[in-house]
């Protein structure tokens, strides 16, 4: 073990800054001079961290995240079970911690870190995080619904209809108030002119969005949409915030959230500039229980997470898979993951003895009997390996990992909602918007004394003025020039960055699948 410390410290043995994870586990002790670490710089070449339940994972995030925020780096976590919010607490010392440290080489003290708590809708503690129909698109809403592709298809005709017609969907009644007008008379010339939108499917899409509504998908979609330039702040002292979505309320509705989660990611991709290879990373973007991303995905949704984890590296972004073992994650994704942490496996069943070899082989070879080593790793324990500075992978190493230095738990109640109360973005997205939207504009339509139609020729309603938008919105769609139909029925005008990254159909049709139509700019 003598040769594979020495290989570890010296393969861990970077000129520039990094995060410091533990020390290489020799005779079942940590080695304080063998320190096992991750470039800086090589965070936005994104990682896994993953390992049964009770391993330890959530601590390792912790532990990554202080780190990141020392060093000026903003992240944001899912917390999952309400225990990562002790990072805005300094932590207690006793004698486990003190007893870690001492046999790692940690110089372990209490910290607090700079903290903003968020809530999915506004369930839970935390600023509610809300976004408009539009923007959330006719990809992920699929995911959420569990459509089928046809049903998926189709629902991608109805945000094209929107879209051209200046009808803003701003929540999930304005997208309910466009099928009924659809599958309506007054709509059924627009109906046969969409060609692929059966009034059959139409119905489907309208009694599963009724059914969304009633399990209280209402209050995640709307106004005051969340800006994620909200994502990429700093505290006055100069380190990063940590930007942690409180989910207890919403485990239930798993889909839901994961999808969430990757519409951030998406509308971080679509707004943030290219940037290349950076010394640090813009934001670390830690996605909790990845497996829920990936469970039922269609093919495009598929490709669309595949072409933004790829392409967000050069926004200065870094991602993080968190889950239980590597092939919850999808190959063409997993394959783009620089840097693992590999807590325990368990194998009590077939499948998790199957399991277990699969991510033993994923790893470079070492002297480790892998197979064995994963299921004798302790709580706080892990094999590592990440991206050295010049992009080589680093030696295996079992790692005892750092202890974090914010508690390890979670925050006392009062003192998040004081915080939330107490935060400069707490009045931005506080209260509910309901602007005229589609829902109010079809209403006025089709409302007595009308006619309940539209004259000969026409073919959707008019765009609405420019003056009914408030300040610093843009207008609709409507009216820019009117675009092909590739763009009409795949592409996005929003994300003309990746258009030309892209410049293929191709490019257009995961465009438009990740990042919908009729983005709101960012001030």
């Amino acid at each position: 073990m003598s040769d594979l410390a020495g290989q570890v410290r010296d393969g861990y043995a970077f000129d520039g800054p990094a995060l410091d994870l533990g020390a290489l586990v020799v005779d079942g002790r940590g080695d304080p001079g063998a320190k096992v670490r991750i470039p800086l710089g090589m965070l936005n070449r994104h990682g896994l961290v993953a390992g049964a339940t009770g391993t330890g994972k959530t601590k390792t995030l912790q532990v990554m995240a202080e780190q990141l925020s020392a060093a000026g780096v903003p992240v944001f976590l899912a917390d999952i079970k309400g225990d990562v919010s002790g990072m805005s607490v300094a932590g207690t010392a006793n004698e486990k911690i003190t007893a870690r440290a001492a046999e790692i080489g940690q110089d372990w003290q209490p910290v607090a870190y700079p903290v903003e708590f968020y809530a999915l809708g506004g369930h839970g503690t935390g600023i509610p995080v809300r976004a408009t129909i539009t923007s959330f698109g006719p990809v992920l809403l699929s995911k959420v619904l569990g459509l089928s592709d046809v049903q998926s298809s189709s629902l991608n005709l109805i945000f094209h209809f929107a879209d051209a017609n200046g009808l803003p969907l701003l929540d999930i009644k304005d997208l309910r108030s466009v099928i009924q007008y659809l599958v309506s008379d007054e709509g059924a010339e627009q109906l046969r002119s969409l060609g692929g939108l059966s009034k059959q499917t139409a119905g489907v899409l309208l009694r599963e969005l009724v059914a969304f509504s009633d399990a209280g998908a209402d209050d995640f979609f709307g106004e005051p949409e969340f800006d994620t330039a909200d994502l990429m702040r700093t505290a006055p002292d100069g380190r990063g915030v940590a930007s942690i979505l409180e989910l207890p309320g919403v485990v239930a509705q798993p889909a839901l959230f994961s999808s969430f989660l990757m519409w951030l990611l998406a509308d971080l991709f679509q707004d943030l500039p290219e940037v290349g290879d950076v010394d640090k990373p813009k934001l670390v973007f830690f996605f909790d229980e990845a497996h829920l991303l990936f469970k039922d995905a269609s093919k495009d949704f598929l490709e669309s997470i595949t072409q933004t984890v790829r392409l967000i590296r050069s926004k200065g972004v870094g991602v993080f898979f968190v889950t239980q073992t590597p092939k919850d994650v999808h190959p063409d994704v997993l394959a783009q993951l620089g840097n693992r942490v590999q807590h325990a496996l368990r194998a009590y069943t077939p499948d998790d003895a199957k399991a277990l070899k699969a991510t033993a082989s994923t790893f470079p070879r070492s002297a480790y009997d892998l197979e064995e080593v994963l299921t004798q790793l302790g709580t706080g324990e892990a094999i590592v390996t990440v991206l050295s500075e010049n992009g080589a992978p680093t030696p295996v190493a079992w790692t005892r990992l750092c202890a974090p230095r914010s508690l390890m738990g979670a925050a006392d109640a009062a003192a998040m909602t004081a915080a939330v109360k107490g935060s400069s973005l707490y009045p931005k997205y506080a209260e509910p918007v309901d602007r005229e939207s589609a829902y109010e504009k079809l209403a006025a339509r089709v409302a007595p004394p009308s006619t309940g139609s539209y004259p000969q020729g026409s073919t959707a309603p008019d765009a609405p003025p420019a003056q009914s938008y408030p300040q610093g919105d843009k207008p609709p769609k409507a009216q820019k020039d009117e675009p092909n139909m590739v763009e009409k029925v795949l592409g996005s005008t929003a994300t003309k960055s990746f258009v030309r990254a892209a410049a293929t159909a191709a490019g257009a049709a995961i465009a438009r699948q990740i990042f919908g139509t009729a983005k709101r700019r960012r001030r």
